[in-house]
């Protein structure tokens, strides 16, 4: 059978494996243990099926240790570790005695019942046999206890090189620097191992001093310890440093493989530089390096980070039949990162098998482009689909998709599928609950997820706070960050804006100077909330004064609340100030020309209107659609100004005038101030009368339970005349309105709202 073993040497695929085992058949040889543990010894190097290796194993009549023992091999290599431990029960009960070898295979596979295996290996002597002894200890010091593993090893009579490093790589694995360092020094006489594992350690320590002064102290250096201290750069954000030392690697002598490459393309992905990304391939161009799957998946991931779709797309295609999960759910994200959602969505489609990462993808990119409504859709489709289970990063993505959207119901479902479903939720998970909540208009629930977080961070205090800034709640804000520094957490940039956002809603401007100038070093934002806080309480020139002892260029969001203001207090003079310098940073945006043609309205200067509205077609133009909408049974129902396309206008339309005629009744006079035509003064009452949120309010009123609290959203500033409608509508039906316009919450109740008529 000479030239079976010759053909068994040249085995280099699956497809040879068949074939020599096709012929060991035909030559009846298929029982014989000899060519039984040889064929499963190339099913392990190929990672053949194991339905054909267990095939292979069972046609063996009698199988012996050799067999058993290859068998084990396999089971353990592709990590089937319950079929390992069947087989060695199985082994035993056909009265086979293993081997000294066998143990250093199953203990692999039996890290849960270490006890149960160390006392077979006792019972069948083989304690003494220096390699079951170091797997043994191995065992202990990766799975623990550790103790056991340290007891093992003190009961050594002699101890060989492995031996020590097996220890001092199970405390680093348990986190005991102290008993590695130890070791360590006790040593008689090191390898390159040893010192390697000294560098792995403190690098996850993040200690990357020491781990460098260990690495520069190795006597002789292989390409895993080059990696080893490259991964400790790479994975702790050291982009530059993991480049500086690929230089000095490659100026040793050493080669650099697939890990380095990886560890290193790992390194700029993770600090989004594009220049560095430019260096790099420089580099890897210039050696011609040769790069493998799992390089150029690397790759995909950098440049998709640094924004280069291209250049993504391009190795991407390359990889053809060999691309994995992993590279295409990089592709995916890359489109996402820029917004190229039809793209990325026909790349998730073709992807063979889905992975949570690939559901994640996608989900994550609508919900981060303004697409709430389909990031909800594709999560259901997700769950029906029944392949993959959601995880908390799925789910973070949801709840931020209802948050955006203002769906409480939505929200809430989310997050009963969260508690049917035992998802662990982490510090991140219940800081968008807080801040789903909080968009949701819902502070009560809000403040109750924030305070049975038994761990919080900056960012939890930075949620509750920027809710109570849309509330309005500007002494709420105020004393969360007092509760904030007596956690220990120093305010950040955002905390401030929060704080001072909310000062500026609730009208507090002596409580606001005093935030502002405890701000140690405040930027454009700061100011921007400080002049908004002084603007809307009728201070425009004190705010105009601010705006030029401003040490930075003011930026458009500075201009805007001075124009804001302006209108409301009807100071043309500021307004048209302000207007001017947003034509300048903006020129494109519409809203801005807008306001100012408001400003003109209100006061009846058609002229001036007319101008404004003639350089807006000349721009090419357009005001933003007003549009507003109710969440009633699962669904989002939306509403224009005049809208009769919904399937209840006629109703809607009919509670409309009934509630017009109870109105004036009860004193309410239309505010047309704010249209934009010279038209009759009917015609105007008709034009603020249809407001898309009066429709909304009205299929509210029609739909929603008796007592149950009325949301609505708005996508921009609610108007003066919805405004006073809500808060007379609120008294005569007897109900509570939230309505969540593009800057803050609006809660009526009894005919007054929560703004105090401030806004």
């Amino acid at each position: 059978m000479s030239h079976l073993n010759s053909i068994s040497l040249r085995i280099s695929n699956f497809n040879h494996l068949t074939q020599l085992h096709a012929q060991i058949i035909q030559h009846s040889l298929h029982h014989d243990n000899y060519w039984v543990s040889l064929l499963i010894t190339h099913c392990t190097r190929l990672c053949a099926p194991p339905s054909y290796t267990r095939l292979i194993f069972n046609s063996a009549h009698q199988p012996n240790v050799y067999a058993f023992t290859n068998m084990l091999k396999f089971y353990s290599h592709i990590g089937a570790h319950q079929d390992a431990i069947n087989l060695f029960d199985k082994m035993r009960a056909s009265n086979i005695t293993p081997d000294a070898f066998v143990f250093p295979i199953l203990i692999k596979s039996m890290e849960k019942e270490a006890v149960v295996l160390h006392s077979h290996v006792i019972k069948l002597g083989h304690q003494c046999d220096r390699y079951v002894r170091n797997a043994i200890m191995h065992m202990y010091a990766k799975y623990g206890p550790i103790d056991l593993a340290r007891k093992v090893f003190d009961e050594m009579p002699e101890r060989v090189v492995a031996d020590w490093n097996s220890m001092i790589s199970g405390y680093w694995g348990w986190g005991n620097e102290v008993e590695a360092d130890s070791l360590f020094k006790m040593m008689p006489e090191r390898n390159v191992i040893t010192w390697t594992a000294m560098v792995t350690g403190y690098s996850k320590a993040r200690d990357l001093v020491t781990a460098r002064r260990y690495f520069d102290r190795m006597p002789e250096k292989n390409v895993v310890s080059w990696n080893a201290m490259l991964s400790g750069y790479s994975q702790n954000g050291f982009a530059e440093d993991a480049i500086k030392l690929l230089d000095e690697m490659v100026v040793d002598g050493v080669q650099p493989d697939d890990t380095t490459w990886v560890a290193v393309v790992s390194a700029c992905s993770d600090r989004a530089d594009a220049e560095l990304a430019r260096s790099l391939m420089s580099m890897i161009d210039e050696k011609n390096v040769k790069l493998n799957y799992f390089v150029k998946t690397a790759l995909i991931d950098m440049y998709a980070k640094c924004g280069n779709v291209e250049s993504a797309r391009k190795i991407f295609d390359e990889l053809g039949a060999l691309r994995n999960v992993v590279s295409w759910n990089a592709m995916v994200s890359a489109y996402t990162s820029v917004g190229a959602l039809n793209s990325a969505r026909e790349l998730f489609d073709r992807i063979p098998c889905k992975d949570v990462v690939s559901w994640n993808s996608m989900i994550a990119g609508y919900a981060q482009n303004g697409q709430s409504t389909m990031a909800i859709e594709l999560f259901k489709n997700m769950i029906s689909s029944n392949h993959t289970k959601p995880d908390e990063v799925t789910m973070v993505s949801v709840i931020s998709a209802c948050a955006h959207l203002g769906a409480l119901e939505l929200g809430n479902w989310a997050l009963n599928f969260i508690n049917e479903n035992q998802i662990t939720l982490s510090i991140s998970g219940y800081n968008s609950l807080i801040f789903m909540y909080s968009k949701c208009g819902s502070m009560k629930n809000a403040k109750r997820v924030f305070h049975k977080m038994e761990t919080k961070d900056v960012i939890s205090f930075n949620t509750l706070i920027t809710g109570f800034a849309a509330h309005g709640d500007g002494f709420a804000a105020i004393d969360s960050m007092c509760k904030m520094k007596e956690h220990g957490f120093q305010p950040d940039c955002i905390t401030y804006i929060g704080v001072l956002t909310a000062c500026s809603h609730a009208g507090l401007v002596e409580e606001g100077k005093k935030v502002f100038d405890s701000i140690t070093s405040p930027d454009v934002e700061h100011y921007a909330c400080m002049i908004d806080l002084v603007a809307r309480v009728g201070k425009l020139d004190e705010a105009k004064n601010l705006i030029t002892s401003m040490p930075m260029v003011p930026h458009a969001g500075v201009y805007g609340s001075l124009l804001n203001a302006s209108r409301i207090c009807k100071r043309i003079d500021i307004g048209e100030f302000a207007a001017s310098q947003l034509f300048k940073i903006e020129p494109k945006n519409s809203g801005n020309y807008v306001l100012l043609s408001n400003m003109y309205a209100s006061m009846g200067k058609w002229r001036d209107v007319e101008r404004i509205r003639g350089k807006m077609r000349l721009l090419g133009l357009k005001k933003a659609t007003g549009w507003s909408y109710v969440e009633f049974d699962g669904k989002l129902h939306k509403f224009i100004v005049g809208d009769k396309s919904h399937d209840r206008s006629n109703d809607i339309y009919k509670l409309l005038i009934e509630l017009r005629q109870k109105m004036r009744v009860a004193g309410y006079i239309a505010d047309k101030e704010s249209v934009l035509k010279d038209v009759e003064e009917e015609e105007k009452e008709e034009m603020v009368g249809t407001h898309s949120e009066k429709l909304a309010l009205c299929f509210a009123l029609l739909v929603c339970d008796s007592g149950a609290i009325l949301r609505i959203v708005k996508n921009l500033r609610v108007c003066w005349d919805c405004h006073e409608a809500m808060k007379i509508i609120s008294k005569l039906e007897g109900r509570e309105i939230i309505v969540r316009d593009n800057n803050r919450f609006h809660c009526f109740r009894d005919g007054s709202c929560s703004c105090k008529d401030y806004w």
